[in-house]
Order: structure tokens, then sequence, then C-alpha cells
């Protein structure tokens, strides 16, 4: 059986929560509470290349915001 998280073969959702941080996630499941969906149903490098682009500070916007000053 192949790892649904890694497989080529499913197609995926890009998931963001509260503090910036995206995840893929096979679009057959149930996505988790605190994710909304930014990108549905793309293939595995489809779903990689835009967390890549979108995802350019790995810092959780919390720490942002404390470093920034901001409270």
């Amino acid at each position: 059986m192949t790892n649904p998280f890694e497989s080529t073969d499913h197609s995926y959702h890009v998931l963001v929560n509260e503090e910036g941080q995206y995840s893929l996630w096979p679009a057959f499941a149930e996505v988790p509470g605190g994710w909304d969906v930014v990108l549905r149903d793309a293939d595995r490098d489809a779903a990689l290349d835009y967390v890549e682009a979108h995802w350019t500070d790995m810092r959780p916007l919390s720490l942002v915001r404390v470093m920034d000053g901001e409270n």
C-alpha cells in the first residue's frame, strides 16, 4: 500500500492554518479542523509547487508578529 501523502497517483489539496503553515492533504480525506483549502484537486507536483511559491517564510505568523513588535 502506498502512503497517500507521498503518492503521485492521488489528487491533493493544499491547506493552510491560522499560523500560515501549509500542508499537502489527500483530496479523498476529510480536511481537519483549523485548516482551510487554498488549492483543490491538484496533482502532487502542482501542490508542491504551490506550497513552494506561497510559503516563503517558515516562521509561524504569531512569531512573525512578535519579532515585528506587534502584539
